[in-house]
């Protein structure tokens, strides 16, 4: 089984810096709940989020919730050949269970995650679907062991996704930033024993999950 995670995800609730901030507490007035129990989220908090620390690689939960879905709707996962985890900007890691459908609606996703974040655990038919615990990065690929962390960033070697399809093998974890722009920080890239590029732009996540989790489904699927 391979796995794939999500790194240094923009998914976050709001943090105490900027609960008190009136766009966040407007918008969570709007929703009817405290702004500490909300995703922080760009196009709301915007204001907000002027100059906060890595500000470019934080509140974007839709984009998340983008290759959530593109990695979950796949035969490769519905089939229980890969596993899926979400480590966030602030080194928490959500882990799913087997065969978990996410709602397509961002706003229901949006409240999933939010019960996730109160309640620590989802469950279905005594079936943990999500789970989330404070883990870092690495402390989380000491969890899985792989044999091999392939990871993709402009920073890497240029590479295209059918050559690098050929080099995932039983139990290589696949490495792709949860963020809108940027790069992995040290801590992250430092673990990473290949980094590829695809191309000279930037696509976003769950362009490349799309792309290099087909060309891995061929080589086992026909």
């Amino acid at each position: 089984m391979i796995s794939l995670i999500l790194s240094e995800s923009a998914l976050e609730l709001v943090p105490s810096e900027l609960k008190h901030h009136p766009s966040v507490i407007s918008h969570a007035r709007k929703l009817g709940k405290y702004s500490s129990e909300i995703l922080l989220d760009n196009s709301w908090h915007f204001a907000a989020m002027k100059g906060i620390e890595n500000e470019m690689k934080r509140g974007r939960p839709d984009l998340v919730h983008f290759s959530i879905l593109e990695a979950t709707t796949i035969p490769l996962y519905l089939q229980n050949k890969m596993e899926l985890f979400v480590h966030t900007v602030d080194d928490k890691v959500i882990s799913f269970g087997e065969n978990v459908h996410i709602p397509k609606s961002y706003h229901r996703f949006e409240g999933v995650i939010e019960k996730l974040y109160r309640e620590k655990k989802i469950t279905a038919n005594n079936d943990i679907l999500l789970e989330i615990k404070d883990q870092t990065f690495s402390d989380l690929l000491d969890e899985i062991n792989p044999s091999k962390i392939i990871g993709f960033s402009t920073n890497g070697s240029k590479n295209t996704y059918e050559k690098i399809a050929g080099e995932i093998t039983d139990n290589t974890c696949i490495v792709l930033g949860g963020f809108q722009k940027g790069h992995f920080s040290d801590l992250v890239e430092n673990k990473i024993t290949d980094l590829y590029s695809v191309g000279d732009e930037s696509y976003e996540g769950h362009v490349v999950i799309a792309r290099i989790l087909y060309e891995y489904e061929k080589t086992i699927f026909m």
